[in-house]
C-alpha cells in the first residue's frame, strides 16, 4: 500500500488589511450616516420655521377650551400658521414660562398685571396687541323692584356712590367716576388713585369704600343710602343684574382704562417678530372676537386697534406709577 497523498505544503496566508480597513471606514461611514440622520429626525422641531407644523407657536391661556381659542386656532391653520394652545389652572405660571422661553406668547392679563410683574421681578415682557377690557360698570339703586335712575346723569349732586375696597378695583371705579364725570381729582388719575384723591368740593358725587360683594347685592335691597355703585363683573349675576343694566361703563379708549387693556405678551426681543405679530392679527379677526364676545357674555369691549407704540407707551407709564408709588 503506497503512502497517503497528504499535502505538507504550508497554507497561503492572504493579506486582508486593505479589506479590513476599508469594511472599518465604510460601517464608520454608516454609524455617522445614522447618528447624523438620528440627531437630525430628533431635532426637527428645533431646526424647522417657528408657526409650521413641526414648531407651533406656544401660547399660554387660561380655558384653553374656550371658545375663542378652539376659533383662534382653526383660522390660524386655515392661513398656514400653526399654534399650540397651552393651558394654565391659574395666573401666576404663564409669564414666567414666557420670560424662561417656554412659551411664545401668552394672553391671560391685562397691562396693569404685566406691569406689577415687570417691576417686581425685574423682567422686560412686552405687549405685541391688545384683545379686550372688560367693563367695571356703575348700577343704580333700586326702587320698587326696579333701577331708580336709568341714566348717569341722572344721578343727584351731592348722593353717594360705593365703589370696591379693594386697592386694584378701587382705584379702576374711581377712574370711572372721572370718566362719568362724577368725581374730579386732585391730581392725575394712576391705578393706584385712591379715594383721599378725590377733590370732594368740586366732584358731584361723594364716594364710600365698600366689600365688592356687598355693593350689587346693597343696590338691588334698595338702600335709601346710596344712589348708585361701581360693580365688579363677578358680582353682577349674583346678584340677579346683567351687564346691560350697568347706567355707564369703561370705555376702552378712555384714558383711565389703559391699564386693565388685556394683551398678547412677548419677550422683548421678539415684539418685531412676523410669527407672533400674524398671530395677533389672526385673533383681532371678526370670526375669533365674536367668540371673545360670546364668552364674555356681550361684555367685552374690544382694545384691537391699539398700535404695539402704544400699547408699550401705557405700560412704560404704568410701570413708572408703580416704582414712585
Amino acid at each position: 500500500m503506497g503512502e497517503p497523498n497528504i499535502n505538507t505544503d504550508e497554507p497561503v496566508r492572504v493579506n486582508h488589511k486593505a479589506r479590513n480597513i476599508a469594511i472599518a471606514v465604510i460601517a464608520a461611514l454608516v454609524v455617522v450616516a445614522l447618528a447624523i440622520w438620528g440627531f437630525t429626525a430628533m431635532n426637527k422641531e428645533d431646526h424647522a420655521a417657528k408657526g409650521t407644523k413641526e414648531n407651533p407657536v406656544v401660547i399660554g391661556v387660561v380655558g384653553a377650551t374656550d371658545p375663542q381659542w378652539v376659533e383662534f386656532t382653526k383660522q390660524a391653520e386655515a392661513q398656514g400658521v400653526y399654534v399650540q394652545i397651552k393651558d394654565f389652572q391659574d395666573y401666576t405660571s404663564e409669564n414666567p414660562a414666557l420670560a424662561a422661553g417656554d412659551l411664545d406668547m401668552n394672553e391671560f392679563q391685562h397691562l396693569l398685571y404685566l406691569a406689577n410683574y415687570n417691576v417686581s421681578n425685574g423682567q422686560d415682557l412686552q405687549p405685541l396687541g391688545g384683545v379686550a377690557i372688560y367693563p367695571l360698570g356703575v348700577y343704580s339703586t333700586f326702587e320698587d323692584g326696579k333701577p331708580k335712575y336709568t341714566d348717569i346723569s341722572q344721578l343727584p349732586a351731592g348722593s353717594t356712590v360705593a365703589i370696591p375696597n379693594d386697592e386694584t378695583n378701587q382705584a379702576r371705579a374711581i377712574g370711572v367716576l372721572k370718566a362719568a364725570g362724577l368725581v374730579t381729582l386732585k391730581g392725575d388719575w394712576t391705578a393706584f388713585t385712591i379715594p383721599q384723591d378725590i377733590d370732594e368740593t368740586k366732584s358731584k358725587v361723594k364716594v364710600v369704600p365698600m366689600k365688592a360683594e356687598q355693593i350689587a347685592n346693597t343696590l338691588k335691597g334698595g338702600s335709601n343710602d346710596l344712589s348708585a355703585g361701581v360693580v365688579n363683573n363677578d358680582y353682577v349675576a349674583d346678584a340677579g343684574l346683567k351687564p346691560t343694566d350697568a347706567i355707564y361703563q369703561d370705555d376702552a379708549e378712555a384714558e383711565e382704562s389703559r391699564p386693565y387693556i388685556n394683551i398678547f405678551a412677548v419677550r422683548a426681543a421678539d415684539v418685531d417678530n412676523e410669527t407672533y405679530r400674524k398671530c395677533v392679527e389672526i385673533f383681532q379677526t371678526k370670526a375669533v372676537l365674536d367668540k371673545v364676545q360670546e364668552n364674555a357674555d356681550g361684555t367685552a369691549v374690544f382694545a384691537d386697534k391699539f398700535t404695539t407704540a402704544e400699547l408699550q407707551s401705557y405700560l412704560k407709564d404704568i410701570e413708572q406709577d408703580i416704582k414712585e408709588k
